[in-house]
């Protein structure tokens, strides 16, 4: 069942935080077919390759077979100093490049639990390490968690690298993710990590990011996805092209044969998901369909798969005003079930 903003049941495990109340139960989408649908004609036709070997290293098995982490996350200086969290920048290696990005360490003991924040598409050019998403790491540092904002690479002040797909960004967060299990505890900035309690949270281009992740690899507790994007690239690649740049630009993705597009696709995979998810979505998103999670939720729900699913009448890509605050609540509740004590 998908829901509206309101609708469901607080956790039983953990604290709750007080939500605001409105429920309505919106008609349920057409369920989707279990088997990966046709693959839609985009409008640029991909160039023919012989043999589809140079980009098996794209694929969802590939991926969840090869090793990931070595090195350090190292803090390169203090960003913010307020009274109940400081935030430092900081860097790692993923497959050889130099990945930059934040972290907010709370104030007090630990051990916390960790939660990685994804942020969606930002101009990578003239990306701000603290960029939109910035707010919402911020809250969650606020009730308890240690929170990593990775930039990805080929965002300012990152190397630059190989990214087909946006594989290269997930690579970055499970090359970060294995940092965290081998450094936390450990003198230094994940001294109070608890790198046995690790969540994700995505938004947009994110939420696609944490869905190939959490796909591919293990070790991680929990995922939040909000507004996010396809799990079928097929369907990503047609908005990129067709409704975010207008067919203008190049790109490299219509080289790489059209018959890997499914195994290069989490969709295709999604009985591999182990972990709770959950997923946030506005109706009035003109960024990102709505439809993309209603169908996400319900194809999870019939693979019997730990998922709730929320969709918030009105709000458009990024939350404002009564529902973002709910959100935000239903944020905190999520991983307090999943990552509380």
């Amino acid at each position: 069942m998908v829901l509206l903003a309101g609708c469901a049941r607080p956790p039983t495990s953990a604290p709750t935080i007080d939500l605001p109340t409105a429920a309505l139960i919106i008609p349920t989408p057409v369920l989707p077919s279990e088997t990966p649908a046709p693959i839609p004609t985009i409008e640029l036709t991909p160039t023919p390759t012989v043999t589809p070997e140079p980009y098996v290293d794209l694929t969802i098995d590939y991926l969840s077979q090869r090793e990931y982490g070595g090195g350090e996350l190292l803090e390169l200086s203090v960003l913010d100093d307020f009274t109940d969290f400081t935030r430092y920048l900081v860097s790692y290696p993923s497959d050889g490049l130099t990945v930059n990005g934040f972290v907010n360490v709370p104030a007090g003991d630990g051990p916390f639990p960790v939660i990685l924040l994804l942020h969606g598409f930002v101009e990578p050019s003239t990306y701000n390490v603290k960029t939109y998403t910035t707010r919402y790491a911020d809250a969650l540092t606020r009730s308890g968690y240690l929170v990593i904002h990775p930039n990805y690479r080929n965002h300012i002040p990152s190397d630059e690298g190989p990214n087909l797909f946006r594989t290269g960004y997930a690579i970055d967060v499970l090359n970060l993710v294995a940092i965290i299990e081998e450094q936390g505890g450990q003198p230094g900035i994940l001294e109070k990590a608890n790198s046995e309690a690790i969540g994700l949270w995505g938004h947009s281009m994110g939420g696609g990011i944490a869905l190939r992740v959490i796909t591919v690899g293990s070790g991680f507790d929990a995922a939040l996805i909000y507004g996010s994007m396809n799990s079928d690239e097929t369907l990503n690649m047609d908005r990129i092209i067709n409704v975010f740049t207008d067919g203008e630009g190049e790109f490299e993705e219509l080289d790489v044969p059209l018959e890997l597009w499914p195994q290069i696709s989490p969709s295709t995979y999604l009985e591999r998901i182990s972990v709770p998810v959950s997923i946030h979505h506005g109706n009035n998103d003109t960024e990102v369909p709505v439809s993309w999670s209603e169908e996400l939720c319900e194809r999870m729900q019939t693979l019997g798969l730990n998922v709730e699913c929320f969709i918030y009448l009105g709000q458009p890509h990024i939350f404002n005003g009564e529902d973002d605050l709910l959100f935000l609540a239903r944020t905190v509740n999520f991983f307090n079930k999943y990552l509380g004590e």
